[in-house]
């Protein structure tokens, strides 16, 4: 698994197209795609607003580390940084911004690199 973090619209899903030489048609946008989808794309993008509605569906969207490592463990993971700026004042907000910090160290944790894109630049923080 290769994780790809960073800021809102800062090329991280262009990034990882040029980079990894991955086509539209391969990705998958976590916003709204099936687990069918999920399981068997090169790329999920938009990963933190997959954590977003399985909470809003009532749903625990802790154990996707495991889940993903099973179904699809050679996807790239594209998610926003979500712990920098002003802390939400509503508190689904700040549950949901917390969930998916820790969903993403673990993250972390499991794949093999991982990589920050700041302006449209990645940089490898981890490879093993």
């Amino acid at each position: 698994m290769i994780l790809v973090t960073g800021g809102a619209f800062e090329g991280k899903k262009e990034y990882v197209a040029s980079r990894f030489q991955i086509a539209a048609e391969e990705m998958a946008d976590g916003e709204h795609c099936s687990w069918q989808e999920i399981a068997s794309c090169r790329c999920l993008y938009h990963f933190h607003l997959l954590v977003r509605r399985m909470m809003q569906n009532g749903e625990d969207p802790f154990d996707l580390c495991d889940l993903l490592m099973e179904e699809n463990p050679n996807v790239i993971i594209v998610t926003n940084e979500l712990g920098y700026g002003i802390v939400p004042m509503e508190r689904f907000d700040r549950e949901y911004r917390e969930k998916c910090g820790r969903i993403c160290c673990e993250l972390a944790k499991e794949a093999n690199e991982v990589h920050r894109v700041v302006c449209g630049i990645g940089e490898v923080i981890k490879h093993a």
